[in-house]
């Protein structure tokens, strides 16, 4: 992983470099977060890759080590409502704004994960799989990864026989069977069961 992006941002004139990235766009529960992150010029390789590429427990290691020594970083999320009134890739967006919202310092470039712009106000560019080309976006990757399966965790204690430490919320076999056998909870996408719904 390496800082191109940012060095050439760098080289452009930009400043404070922000990378951010969104987790959980495709389950079926459970928000979808994201964080941005701005990490400080030549820092050691710290093995930051994309969050998928990694294990959960060096996500959860990698966690610590990038809000220690982050410029800034921020972590924003939209709730399940969200999703369903204003449809997943724009709670996704509104996720990512409220992310650098959250880092309190004002960034001058934003790297964004994919090839749409969430329009967060600040100057952009979408690199397409830049949770694998950005070591900003994968910082980013990692924090809402690790956030969001730190919030199913959670929702796992308060419904436990949904099993969600499992499957985090994906529309896995186990998931769907959950559903089947004990109904719809309060914490479910409902715009994503509409055919449970319907039956």
């Amino acid at each position: 992983m390496t800082y191109e992006y940012e060095n050439q941002a760098h080289e452009d004139g930009y400043r404070l470099v922000c990378g951010v990235d969104e987790a959980g766009r495709g389950p079926l529960a459970g928000p979808v977060y994201a964080a941005a992150v701005i990490l400080p010029d030549g820092l050691e390789d710290l093995g930051i890759n994309d969050s998928k590429k990694l294990s959960e427990k060096k996500r959860e290691q990698l966690f610590d080590v990038i809000c220690e020594k982050a410029v800034a970083y921020g972590i924003g999320s939209a709730s399940e409502k969200e999703i369903d009134e204003i449809n997943i890739l724009n709670a996704a967006f509104l996720a990512m704004k409220r992310a650098i919202e959250a880092m309190g310092l004002e960034p001058d470039l934003v790297l964004v994960d994919g090839n749409r712009k969430p329009g967060t106000g600040y100057e952009e560019i979408t690199i397409v799989k830049g949770d694998a080309k950005s070591i900003s976006i994968a910082a980013a990757s990692i924090l809402a990864k690790v956030s969001r399966d730190r919030y199913m965790k959670d929702l796992a204690q308060k419904y436990p026989a949904y099993k969600f430490e499992q499957h985090k919320g994906y529309p896995t076999k186990l998931h769907y069977e959950m559903i089947e056998q004990y109904g719809i909870l309060p914490d479910h996408r409902r715009s994503f069961l509409k055919k449970i719904l319907e039956k």
